[in-house]
């Protein structure tokens, strides 16, 4: 597609992958919206990359719907969701509470689905969208500690399996990215120790197989794409 006629939605954008996606696809020319559940922050990114923002809690079906309806109102069409917001706990499986872990579900994969049941109802209609979720390579294989965020991106692979099949009649683009380690406040906020931080990915990387995801003519598409650090050791 051409990024100038793109409408976009990115969820949790106001730091890490969602604000480096804002910023790359608003460089292109296209109209973004971002939502947070912080009001400060998301007017803070509204006014330094010249984007539409609301507050919007992904878990609240009330208010996922207010996003979609804000964003028509205010870029006239959708025809991008970029689900990427999402949090994570990672503790020993005999320390991981309930609540921590319907809580990661909660963001993770019933915020996906709403967020992808709203999109999907603008682009059958319109016969045409494109979605990208971002999973992780959590979502590919399992590893200690990780109980609740990796079982909660491998639904989001199983969610985007079941979007693909369902909307590829309707000209949907329904695409996955994997990263590994990416060096953003995610990390921070679980207290995980980060090592080598010149090594491992950023933001920006993300944000630029985004823009080569949606820029792809839309007669194909890329499904999946994992990205790695070259050398993070």
């Amino acid at each position: 597609m051409e990024l100038k006629d793109a409408k976009v939605i990115i969820t949790g954008g106001t730091s890490g992958i969602g604000y480096a996606a804002a910023s790359a696809l608003k460089q292109q020319g296209a109209e973004v919206l971002i939502c947070g559940t912080n009001e400060n922050k998301v007017n803070k990114v509204t006014k330094e990359l010249g984007v539409y923002g609301i507050k919007a809690d992904v878990t609240e079906e009330k208010e996922v719907i207010a996003l979609f309806e804000y964003a028509k109102e205010k870029m006239g069409t959708i025809n991008v969701l970029i689900n990427n917001a999402g949090i994570g706990k990672f503790t020993p499986l005999i320390s991981t509470t309930a609540t921590d872990f319907q809580r990661v579900w909660e963001v993770n994969v019933k915020g996906f689905f709403l967020a992808g049941r709203e999109a999907a109802k603008y682009f059958i209609e319109s016969q045409n969208g494109n979605i990208i979720n971002i999973g992780s390579t959590a979502a590919l294989r399992g590893y200690a500690n990780g109980s609740s965020y990796v079982a909660s991106k491998f639904a989001v692979s199983g969610l985007t399996e079941c979007w693909r099949a369902e909307l590829r009649p309707y000209n949907v683009r329904v695409m996955q990215i994997n990263p590994s380690e990416v060096i953003t406040e995610f990390l921070l906020k679980e207290g995980l120790e980060v090592k080598n931080e010149t090594q491992k990915l950023k933001p920006t990387e993300i944000a630029h197989v985004i823009v080569n995801m949606l820029t792809m003519r839309n007669i194909g598409f890329i499904p999946d794409a994992s990205v790695w650090a070259t050398n993070p050791w």
